[in-house]
């Protein structure tokens, strides 16, 4: 069973979660705060309609909402033209993705192939994930503090701060602060959710496993 999102996925999660985009074209830049949304896997700006067969990047940056000290969780870009949507607007006709995300490796880029990526659904989780994490991490920090007990005694040597990080169908990831590094740790769940209504019962489960650990930080 799957523990990670695929990369298209991310991507699609990404931009359902995104308030804003960064859109670049030839001469021009747009910084597009809720103007843009996907439809049947296309990606689709409020933008005039003067650019349309212009070639355009849009650039994304996710950004944890928690209070950790290195705070971009991912960036992506996506190249292609402007097109005229057939329901009205501009559509960016992707040629090409890459995603940055330590998850899928250090430094690593990913690139994300357009036909999986109009094939791929957003998280479940995707637009009430920031609520969630900052819920867990400001109202519950006793309930972080078991969630520790499942990460493997040896990485929680000299951590001086724990905080949840990332939330997604699979499961949540704790971010694990030392001296002068970090290091994330996820945490599955037993099965995947596929409902946002399914959070507290994934994470009760997760807490009822803790509960059987001998560990600590």
């Amino acid at each position: 069973m799957s523990t990670l999102p695929t990369p298209a996925e991310r991507l699609r999660s990404l931009l359902a979660a995104a308030g804003s985009l960064t859109l670049l074209v030839p001469g021009q830049r747009w910084d597009l705060v809720g103007a843009h949304r996907v439809e049947d896997g296309r990606i689709l700006l409020d933008v005039p309609p003067r650019h349309i067969d212009t070639a355009a990047v849009l650039e994304l940056t996710d950004v944890a909402p928690t209070p950790v000290r290195s705070r971009v969780r991912a960036k992506a870009v996506l190249g292609g033209w402007l097109a005229a949507h057939p329901g009205g607007g501009v559509a960016l006709e992707l040629a090409e993705a890459a995603l940055q995300d330590p998850a899928y490796g250090r430094d690593a880029e990913v690139a994300v192939d357009p036909d999986e990526f109009a094939a791929a659904a957003p998280d479940p989780l995707a637009h009430v994930e920031a609520e969630l994490l900052c819920h867990l991490s400001d109202a519950h920090p006793d309930a972080v503090d078991r969630l520790a007990r499942l990460v493997p005694p040896h990485h929680l040597h000299g951590v001086r701060r724990i905080v949840p990080v990332r939330l997604d169908r699979y499961g949540v990831v704790l971010r694990l602060e030392f001296a002068g590094r970090a290091r994330d740790v996820r945490l599955p769940f037993l099965s995947p959710l596929d409902r946002p209504e399914e959070a507290g019962d994934r994470m009760q489960e997760l807490y009822a496993r803790a509960r059987c650990c001998h560990g600590g930080h």
